[in-house]
């Protein structure tokens, strides 16, 4: 699907209450799940790069910057075509604004260990960060949640 339509059904389900920022990390925690639940097939098309305040994605950003730290209204998005409720991503987007505290979403992209942290450098502009990364975070993730989860539960 496009970023676009990623972004509107985010707006969509928060009532429009969302931020540029926030379409931002959002999008990108729903992209890194479905590359995980889905062997590495990307929810939207094109790629993340790492910029200052975390992963972006330069066509929703051109299209929400309008708004500054506003929430983004849906006349951005009314030429943009809807994510139907049957696609495979629309679950991931919905549960990212339904689960997601929007004041951890930083803390959440900008994991010392995660993808935008492996490919960000200060000195260097819209450096991508390629699927694989963000899948090998997914990944990174989910076997730290397992040991949590292990070391949490009782020994037989």
């Amino acid at each position: 699907m496009s970023i676009l339509s990623a972004a509107k059904r985010l707006g969509e389900r928060s009532g429009w209450t969302l931020t540029n920022l926030q379409m931002q990390k959002m999008s990108y925690i729903a992209h890194m799940f479905y590359l995980g639940e889905t062997d590495g097939d990307p929810l939207v098309d094109g790629t993340f790069q790492a910029w200052d305040y975390g992963p972006v994605h330069p066509v929703l950003y051109h299209i929400a910057k309008r708004y500054g730290a506003d929430p983004v209204q849906p006349e951005a998005f009314t030429s943009v075509e809807a994510v139907p409720d049957a696609h495979p991503g629309a679950r991931l987007l919905d549960q990212t604004v339904d689960q997601l505290p929007r004041n951890r979403l930083v803390a959440i992209t900008h994991w010392k260990d995660g993808a935008w942290a492996s490919n960000y450098d200060p000195s260097f502009r819209n450096a991508l960060i390629p699927n694989e990364d963000i899948l090998a975070e997914y990944n990174l993730r989910m076997e730290n949640h397992a040991r949590r989860a292990e070391g949490s539960s009782p020994k037989p």
